[in-house]
């Protein structure tokens, strides 16, 4: 969309306060909006303390605008009314206010604290945002028995143990355990495979294992191992290979050539896993964080580089949102704030810059991690190489974001042309739905816009008792579910988000199917009162051929697209990705169905209760087609529990 010369350009899709910005451009500075917010402000500044805390400001829909945090709240808010000095974005957001909420901290480390959590709660639209909220994966050494278990894991770090991370990926995961099983042949079993083990598993005729299910290694010598381990985790490698050479030396002289064997490969995989790590951080960064910020055409990408004990343990970079007119000194501060709000704080975090609130952040970092956490701009040695391959990544993952994104909005102004829209859409949702003959029913939805894929907006749908019109959905109809699946999403939409200024209404509903499935929708989204959102369906080719689709649109329109039109092969790439989510959906709810038990779904029918039925009945089919003479014969089975269970499976009327 082209920008009229002298006025500011409009916000990006999606952000809260694109209508009120164009607006407030036109208006100029001299708005009833703007003096409307001053007075608000002015009204809140009465009572304020000229001490720490946190504010948040709010529209008249009570929707947080920006949270911000003061070392003296009456001085800092008190800018926001000295309009004529607040830049163009701020002055939209004071347009905005009609309310404050302030609160009080004892200190402005507290209040950095409190900023990050609230904005991380609310994601304000005026405020830098984090974008990506996965969590990372960690190595978790569980010591609760006498063979201590290691293993993956992602969530709340509680469990008797120690968690080492944060990996940056799954697959950095993978390659350090699949090291520890070949050096230190721990096991990685559940609890209950372990307890029931007659022989050893195929990770110990591989060499990943010692076997302490089945008694081939006795517990001191596996603590051994999970010393050993614990030392190459906690940065301790040479150590352990000085004692493995050592261990190999002494079996060869006692001429026991088999173990020395054993001790030699564990010491090769060793050195395999030193020699490919592709960071060395030497004693300068033994324990650090290394954070590089790159910005270009007003796209900012901060590149985070985890190592511990000396090695690296990934990277992953991140885009933060609403950065336009920010500096950039301000992004990364906002960024190390709300990032370390629920990720372990290293010792050291090596910045490519010096932050004017660096000691500010150390302080509060430090205050969250209960150690001293130290921000260092590094300037030589190790360090400072760390830091400029941080740089480097950056700036290669920005080329590569600018790159993507120019295609795909390209690609999407052809949409817009083919489809006949007003401007390129800048929120494409794709629906399909699997099922096989009705069961295990299941709906979906992908989204996608300019920057690629948005995965954190992906949604399924429950088909399980699903209604259109009042009545149950009839297993197996297609246009039903289709139905029943646009009707929950749209009715969602109009009750969270009537005025639709949360960017999270479609401009492009791209439907797997043909004119039946399109009839259908608009039938939905009629009854809603939905107009304004372009359907278009996609339907398979003759014998189901890729490249020979017809698109069929609300007016009547038949169209079919070149085989190798770009658009095409777009369309298709969203139409694929649909069909692997929901049938990866599907797949997975019908293999938890497989080992589902009726008996799971009976109120009042907990373990004990479903296990003596279960020994008494011997399957919970003869469980199912019991009369209630012989349920109330069950041990442990009361009348009225008996009663209950009948009914459940012979319901009456």
């Amino acid at each position: 969309m082209r920008t009229p010369a002298g006025r500011p350009p409009t916000p990006a899709a999606g952000d809260r306060f694109a209508e009120d910005a164009a607006t407030f451009a036109v208006k100029g500075r001299d708005t009833p909006d703007l003096d409307a917010g001053v007075a608000a402000i002015r009204n809140v500044l009465r009572t304020l303390p000229p001490r720490p805390g946190v504010y948040r400001m709010t529209d008249a829909a009570g929707d947080v605008l920006y949270v911000g945090k003061a070392r003296a709240l009456k001085a800092r808010v008190t800018n926001y009314t000295q309009v004529n000095r607040l830049p163009r974005r701020l002055q939209r957001m004071v347009a905005q206010t009609r309310d404050m909420t302030v609160v009080t901290t004892n200190s402005e480390a507290e209040a950095l604290l409190l900023e990050a959590q609230l904005i991380k709660r609310f994601r304000p639209a005026y405020n830098v945002l984090l974008r990506d909220d996965k969590s990372f994966p960690f190595i978790f050494l569980r010591e609760d028995t006498a063979f201590p278990r290691i293993a993956k894991h992602r969530g709340a770090r509680v469990g008797k143990g120690v968690f080492y991370g944060p990996f940056a990926s799954a697959g950095a995961v993978n390659t350090t355990l699949n090291a520890l099983q070949k050096v230190f042949l721990l096991r990685s079993c559940s609890d209950s495979f372990f307890a029931n083990r007659s022989r050893p598993c195929l990770l110990h005729q591989i060499k990943r294992c010692s076997a302490p299910c089945v008694g081939r290694i006795d517990e001191a010598a596996y603590a051994e191992l999970v010393d050993d381990a614990k030392a190459f985790l906690s940065g301790r490698s040479q150590d352990v290979q000085r004692k493995l050479g050592t261990l190999m030396e002494a079996a060869a002289g006692a001429m026991d050539f088999e173990l020395a064997a054993v001790f030699r490969d564990r010491l090769r995989a060793l050195t395999y896993i030193q020699g490919s790590q592709a960071i060395h951080a030497g004693d300068d960064a033994k324990d650090a964080d290394v954070i590089a910020l790159a910005c270009k055409s007003g796209t900012m990408c901060i590149q985070i580089f985890f190592i511990r004990g000396g090695q690296n343990w990934g990277h992953r970079a991140f885009f933060p949102a609403h950065t336009a007119d920010v500096a950039e000194d301000e992004v990364l501060s906002a960024f190390l704030a709300q990032f370390y709000d629920d990720v372990p704080v290293p010792r050291e975090i090596l910045l490519d810059r010096t932050l004017s609130e660096a000691e500010l952040i150390a302080d509060a970092l430090s205050e969250r991690a209960g150690k001293r956490v130290a921000l260092r701009h590094a300037q030589r040695g190790t360090a400072r190489k760390l830091v400029e391959q941080a740089k480097r990544n950056a700036e290669e993952a920005l080329d590569r974001r600018l790159a993507e994104s120019t295609t795909q909005g390209k690609l999407l102004a052809e949409v817009a042309e083919v489809f006949d829209l007003a401007e390129p859409p800048k929120r494409v949702e794709v629906y399909d739905n699997s099922h096989i003959m009705g069961t295990n029913a299941l709906g979906a939805m992908v989204v996608a816009g300019p920057e690629g894929f948005r995965k954190n907006a992906y949604r399924k749908f429950n088909m399980k008792d699903a209604k259109v019109g009042g009545e149950t959905l009839t297993p197996g109809d297609d246009f039903g579910m289709m139905k029943a699946m646009l009707g929950r999403r749209f009715a969602r939409l109009e009750r969270e988000d009537p005025d639709r200024t949360s960017g999270d209404w479609p401009d492009l509903l791209l439907i797997d199917g043909g004119r039946g499935q399109l009839n259908a929708v608009l039938e939905v989204m009629g009854e809603l009162g939905v107009h304004n959102v372009c359907v278009v369906c996609v339907a398979k080719g003759p014998d189901r051929n890729a490249g020979r689709e017809t698109f069929y649109l609300p007016n009547g329109r038949e169209l079919t697209l070149p085989p190798n039109s770009p658009v095409l092969f777009f369309l298709q790439r969203l139409r694929d990705e649909a069909h692997r989510f929901v049938i990866g959906a599907h797949r997975a709810k019908r293999s938890k169905a497989i080992v589902a038990n009726p008996l799971d779904d009976v109120p009042g029918i907990g373990p004990a209760r479903k296990r003596a039925l279960l020994m008494h009945f011997g399957t919970s089919r003869a469980v199912r087609g019991a009369t209630l003479e012989d349920l109330e014969k069950a041990p442990g089975i009361s009348k009225g529990t008996a009663a209950a269970l009948h009914g459940h499976f012979h319901p009456r009327g």
